[in-house]
């Protein structure tokens, strides 16, 4: 009889040798193309849980669109700036800043549309008169109605909206929709707003859906997390809304009693060519269609204004982040103030720089964000950034609970703004599709400095010296929520 006796050497050296090579192969994979602090991150998580850590990565370590949308988002960019390129979009006013002028240069090499001048735009701060007025405009569609959300449900505060859709569709009206997959999957009323659509005769489909088994996958975090309505491309709509209930129909928001806060623009006049033209990007991308060929983009007309509007696009089908760029570069070319609003506020290295050092060219800056929080690591990674901008001299502002500020807009001086579904987040700048639209012009800053005094009456002001006050949890809750934010 032969003895035979394990030896457990040997799966402690197998082990060993599997961890070392894992580690070897992190330092070589992890931070090609990637942020230093995104790699540091994904390194950290591999090190201290190489098994998890690896799984997490080979899950949702690549931020990148599939290839074959990319080369997609890559036809139609390619598309619209050579179709584009010496088209007149309306009567530019005078007089621009050379920052300004170089900036828009900025955009449309990253794949934006040109600056259209003529253009009028009026900000709907009521959650409910918003749907309500998107419902109206539907209603007068004779051609086309275009809808993209990041979350669309067929609930009662939504239900005239769903109703103007189908009277449009029962009158003739071509109706396309659009909604994110992962977004809308788990949420209430998700199946019978799909049955809606499909009852009223809507075309729509799901964007980046996560579905293995019918071969469609990417990354499952990636979001389109745009929001948009277009009207037989003389009227649009952008802005922060999902279509949707301000609690979006969750017990927890409603055991809570959130409601959210959300801002949103009609616009008219040569811009919505370009908003259009986000949505036939994302239509061709989900479902192969090219329409271009049955509406005529860059058959505009002026509005009942005279603002400079430039829409911008960005997201993981882009080469760079956009809106981070952007961003930026408004924050150094500010001469006197800079307001911003931004619910989830997670800035990476070169955003916080740039907002600290205009603090310290004197600089006026605001924040505006929410005193309570609906993601528990977003809430947290937020606050780890307080004590700094504090001590560089930016006032914020915490809008009292139980509302959730889901605003997102920047002011520059008295002639700058931005509004569109954008965070100042790391998500917002790597792994969302969003849309910003830039515009230049006193009055609609004077509506956006009208808006911000609203959020200011209904917000109280953070001081360093309340800060200084937390608990050591929060701080150690804080930290390493700021750890995780950074693993794109």
């Amino acid at each position: 009889m032969v003895n035979v006796t394990f030896d457990p050497t040997w799966w402690v050296v197998l082990v060993f040798v599997t961890d070392l090579i894992i580690r070897i192969t992190a330092i070589i994979v992890v931070p090609r193309n990637r942020r230093p602090t995104a790699a540091m991150a994904w390194l950290l998580a591999i090190y201290f849980i190489p098994y998890v850590g690896v799984l997490l990565f080979l899950l949702i370590g690549n931020p990148r669109l599939p290839r074959k949308r990319r080369k997609k988002q890559e036809q139609i960019n390619g598309y619209i700036h050579d179709t584009s390129a010496h088209l007149d979009f309306g009567t530019l006013r005078p007089n621009a800043p050379q920052w300004f002028t170089s900036l828009v240069t900025l955009n449309r090499n990253l794949g934006a549309m040109p600056l259209a001048g003529d253009n009028g735009a009026h900000l709907i701060s009521e959650y409910q008169q918003s749907l309500d007025a998107m419902a109206e405009a539907i209603r007068g569609a004779e051609r086309y109605v275009h809808v993209e959300f990041y979350i669309l449900q067929s609930d009662a505060s939504t239900d005239d909206f769903f109703r103007a859709m189908e009277e449009a569709t029962a009158r003739g009206v071509t109706v396309r929709v659009l909604l994110d997959h992962w977004a809308n999957r788990g949420k209430p009323y998700y199946r019978k707003t799909l049955r809606r659509l499909s009852a009223m005769g809507a075309s729509w489909h799901l964007m980046l859906p996560v579905q293995p088994l019918r071969g469609r996958y990417q990354r499952p975090d990636l979001r389109n997390h745009r929001k948009l309505l277009v009207v037989d491309g003389r009227v649009a709509y952008l802005g922060s809304q999902n279509v949707t209930d301000s609690t979006y129909n969750l017990k927890k928001n409603i055991r809570r009693g959130l409601h959210w806060v959300d801002l949103m623009v009609r616009i008219e006049g040569p811009v919505v060519a370009s908003v259009n033209a986000v949505f036939l990007s994302d239509w061709y991308s989900e479902t192969d269609e090219i329409l271009t060929e049955e509406i005529d983009l860059f058959e505009v007309t002026p509005g009942p204004g005279d603002l400079d509007c430039q829409i911008v696009p960005s997201g993981p089908g882009f080469e760079f982040q956009n809106n981070l760029k952007l961003f930026a570069g408004l924050l150094y070319a500010a001469e006197r103030e800079i307001i911003i609003v931004s619910p989830y506020f997670v800035p990476d290295e070169a955003l916080l720089l740039a907002i600290t050092t205009a603090c310290q060219r004197g600089i006026h800056v605001e924040l505006f964000v929410s005193e309570e929080g609906d993601q528990a690591m977003v809430y947290h990674a937020q606050r780890s950034y307080y004590e700094a901008l504090l001590r560089a001299g930016v006032q914020i502002w915490m809008y009292r609970k139980p509302y959730i500020l889901h605003s997102k807009s920047m002011t520059i001086d008295d002639e700058v703004a931005i509004i569109g579904s954008s965070n100042m987040d790391m998500r917002s700048f790597g792994l969302n599709l969003e849309i910003s639209m830039l515009v230049r012009g006193e009055e609609f800053v004077r509506q956006m400095r009208d808006v911000e005094q609203q959020y200011r009456d209904l917000s109280r002001e953070m001081t360093l010296e309340e800060w200084e006050k937390q608990p050591l949890r929060s701080t150690i809750l804080d930290n390493l929520a700021r750890l995780t934010s950074a693993l794109q």
